[in-house]
């Protein structure tokens, strides 16, 4: 046990809570504090008058906790609990968030309190724009503490360790007792995860994503094989479209903003007018309902070739094949057991075939599963690592679009326009570039976290971090995801309409991802030399004699004091 005392509380808390490590009992973790002084009535909450003697219950419930069966909702009293939700600017400033997050965030919210007021709860809501608003989730807190007195806090686990740090020291400072309970959103608990990873020198998916494939019986067979007789079809799942392109793209399923959204757009575009994005397109399920009127659309529409086509791209094409739910599973909008069972439905159904079926099911029940746990298994040290030592600042296109390149310019501009890209686009394009280019992780992770609709720090992190820069030195991939244009050719049209040629290295022609992948090997030539993954691409230097290492060196640094991009093209009049 810890002690810690103040003027006016004495608190104490699990040793295994302030190292973040699991208690052993997973489901329940709790900070108790007693008050040294008695409480204080502050003035009349937003949603009623004081109450006459302190409530059981505040029910923290943040903006990433929309699941109506959550934890922290197990046991709610409605004569003696009160819900506690508050937007506040801190969440859209600590990065510069998009306005499509944030308005898909406040949306969500918005719902789920009218929801949950529906069912005869008391919320304690505060909106953006109250007066009384502190602007951070900590004084907020303190301000409902004072108004309701509460015996004890409760909420389900964050999803972010700054926000559950700051919470948990809210708690202590305040002298009230924060029960945390686990998350039964996620397939698996951070306990298992942690579990799992002991003892093990590498931390793969495909061994975590196998083992909950038996546990959780999906894609087996009656004898408790993989279907199809292997567990991975990855291999049948790059295709591209060919100089034909996509035909009969089936459009997604839209969602026009209702009155409470409506009321958020205007909201956002008021007090975040200097943010990034655009609101002109916005069109989230931010619901649980229209999650699910998603979810099927996808299936029916979009899986049968989802497969396929995940990794390509097309010219003024965002959604393709892909499903937009990703952003109402983060918000816990929607269950990803539904998402599983109505994919495995529709193969076994003969609707989808099994490449397809697994392939989106990894990216659930495996990936989405992995990188969570990596996150919590690591945190917070796995902010601060740099195992390849960039430094470079982020473009300023990054924030703009506004760059010649045409695969970054259609990767940017929609990601602005609708707060989206795929896994594509996010890796081998924004990510591939930082990452040969030699930005600083944490200024890529900043960006990545602060203009996705899909965006919490659990799920972005990790992406960000470690599949994309490799700054986690291979915890979680096993070499950098380094490659030339002639990837992003292969891919997609974008090269088709671009002023750089993917097959050249150096001079005002080369495409400056072919340049700078040349320049990554030899910057890190010892390094990568060790891994025998990337020995193969390694030994690809040998081909190039004195000078023309001189010439890509030469090309590489130009693009890096030009701020990231080749100087612009003169233009003959």
């Amino acid at each position: 046990m810890t002690f810690m005392s103040s003027p006016t509380t004495r608190c104490w808390r699990s040793r295994d809570v302030l190292l973040g490590v699991a208690p052993r009992n997973r489901d329940v973790r709790r900070v108790r504090c007693s008050r040294m002084t008695p409480r204080v009535r502050a003035a009349a909450p937003v949603d009623g008058p004081p109450q006459p003697q302190s409530i059981r219950h505040l029910v923290l419930v943040l903006g990433d906790q929309l699941d109506r069966n959550a934890s922290a909702l197990d046991d709610f009293d409605a004569s003696q609990d009160v819900i506690w939700m508050a937007e506040v600017m801190e969440e859209s400033t600590h990065v510069w968030s998009g306005k499509p997050r944030t308005a898909v965030f406040l949306s969500a919210m918005r719902h789920f309190a009218a929801a949950q007021r529906a069912l005869g709860r008391r919320v304690h809501y505060v909106a953006l724009d109250d007066p009384d608003n502190t602007q951070s989730l900590s004084g907020e807190l303190a301000r409902a503490v004072q108004a309701f007195a509460p015996q004890r806090l409760v909420m389900t686990e964050a999803g972010d360790w700054r926000v559950q740090q700051a919470l948990v020291q809210a708690a202590q400072s305040l002298g009230v007792e924060l029960e945390q309970r686990s998350d039964r959103h996620f397939y698996a608990s951070v306990d298992e995860f942690r579990a799992h990873a002991k003892g093990r020198k590498q931390l793969r998916l495909e061994y975590w994503y196998r083992e909950l494939r038996q546990r959780h019986a999906v894609l087996l067979t009656a004898d408790g094989k993989p279907e199809g007789g292997q567990w991975n079809f990855d291999a049948e799942n790059r295709g591209s479209f060919g100089k034909q392109g996509p035909v009969d793209l089936p459009a997604p399923q839209r969602f026009a903003p209702d009155h409470i959204t409506r009321e958020v757009l205007t909201l956002v575009n008021a007090r975040l007018a200097s943010h990034p994005g655009s609101l002109e397109a916005f069109d989230w399920p931010v619901t649980p309902e229209d999650a699910q009127l998603a979810l099927q659309d996808f299936v029916q529409h979009r899986l049968p070739q989802f497969g396929t086509y995940q990794d390509a791209m097309w010219t003024s094409e965002p959604w393709l094949y892909h499903s937009r739910l990703s952003a109402a599973m983060n918000l816990k909008l929607l269950d990803p057991r539904d998402v599983v069972q109505a994919t495995e439905r529709a193969y076994r159904e003969g609707h989808v075939p099994l490449a397809a079926a697994e392939g989106f099911i990894r990216q659930i029940l495996g990936w989405r599963e992995y990188v969570r746990g990596i996150y919590w298994l690591e945190m917070p040290g796995y902010l601060s690592r740099n195992a390849l030592g960039a430094r470079e600042p982020l473009p300023s296109f990054y924030w703009t679009g506004d760059t010649e390149m045409r695969c970054l310019q259609q990767a940017i501009g929609q990601t602005l326009d609708l707060g989206y890209a795929h896994h594509i686009q996010r890796l081998m394009v924004t990510g591939l570039y930082a990452l040969l280019l030699g930005v600083n992780p944490v200024a890529v992770h900043e960006w990545y976290l602060a203009v996705y609709v899909d965006a919490v720090e659990w799920v972005e992190l990790p992406n960000t971090l470690g599949m994309s820069q490799y700054a986690d030195g291979g915890i979680m991939a096993s070499k950098p995801y380094a490659a030339t244009g002639k990837y992003i050719q292969r891919m997609s049209n974008y090269c088709a309409s671009c002023r750089f040629d993917p097959a050249t290295s150096s001079g005002e022609d080369a495409c400056p991802f072919t340049t700078l992948y040349w320049d990554f090997l030899l910057r890190h030539e010892p390094l990568l030399a060790r891994n025998q993954r990337m020995a193969l691409q390694v030994k690809n230097l040998a081909r190039l004699d004195t000078a023309a290492r001189a010439a890509i060196t030469e090309r590489a640094t130009q693009i890096r004091q030009s701020g990231g991009a080749p100087p612009r093209a003169l233009q003959l009049l």
